[in-house]
């Protein structure tokens, strides 16, 4: 019975596989031939970040005096958002292109803080969480790699850096990251070649490869017995993957 149904699975894929191999009419048969072309995007982002801790801190607080405390941060979820930008996509030759797509993300980091020195009845630690909201202004710029084109669709992948400006602004918030970072980027996508545009569906991940962490926002803290949670942190790595569709 094994058999039969891997003879099955085996011939299914070989005739789909010969009715794809079929030449068809194609779209918009010289868009590619431009020497620029333009478009607009939408898509969704998850966001992550990669917390650091330093472990075992000395700290000193009013009417207790210095004891040591120790707070482990992490992001325990990978959050959705919305994404939005522009494309502008320069034709190197047949298969490269180099291609910038300016774009905005909306989107948060859920952080969890455990208080090891602070333990509920049942002697778990006790856990605070920070909603981390989060705006990038970002400038991609990707090398672009596609293949032959084949009837109507054209596979293709890219690689690059991305900018990042974070637009949140200061808060009383126990963690903060900085205004300024850069993302390594990699991804896949495929050209769709409608009768009036072309559809590109695209998935890329995007990894920090700076530390994004502003260790001297505990400073800024009115409330000091916030600090200890500031400083449990020593460094963060964003990271972010995106699901964009662009129109060109």
């Amino acid at each position: 019975m094994k058999r039969l149904l891997l003879i099955l699975v085996i011939l299914a894929v070989a005739m789909a596989d010969g009715a794809a191999q079929k030449r068809k009419v194609q779209n918009r048969p010289y868009v590619d031939l431009r020497p620029m072309h333009f478009g607009i995007s939408i898509g969704m982002n998850m966001q992550d970040v990669k917390m650091k801790n330093v472990g075992p801190q000395l700290v000193a607080l009013p009417d207790v005096g210095e004891q040591e405390r120790t707070v482990y941060c992490d992001a325990d979820t990978w959050n959705p958002g919305f994404s939005v930008g522009v494309v502008g996509d320069l034709r190197l030759n047949q298969y490269l292109s180099l291609r910038v797509t300016p774009s905005m993300h909306f989107g948060s980091k859920r952080l969890v803080f455990r208080d090891m020195d602070n333990l509920s009845e049942n002697g778990t630690p006790r856990e605070t969480t920070q909603d981390m909201k989060n705006t990038y202004v970002s400038v991609p710029v990707d090398v672009k790699f596609a293949a032959e084109r084949f009837n109507n669709y054209r596979p293709y992948m890219l690689a690059g850096v991305s900018p990042m400006l974070n637009l949140s602004g200061k808060d009383q918030d126990y963690s903060h990251l900085k205004p300024f970072d850069v993302m390594l980027e990699v991804g896949m996508g495929c050209d769709l070649y409608l009768p009036f545009f072309k559809l590109i569906p695209e998935l890329k991940f995007c990894y920090g490869l700076t530390n994004a962490y502003d260790s001297s926002h505990a400073s800024e803290l009115r409330d000091v017995n916030q600090r200890v949670f500031t400083n449990a942190v020593g460094s963060a790595r964003s990271s972010m993957f995106v699901f964009t569709l662009y129109f060109e």
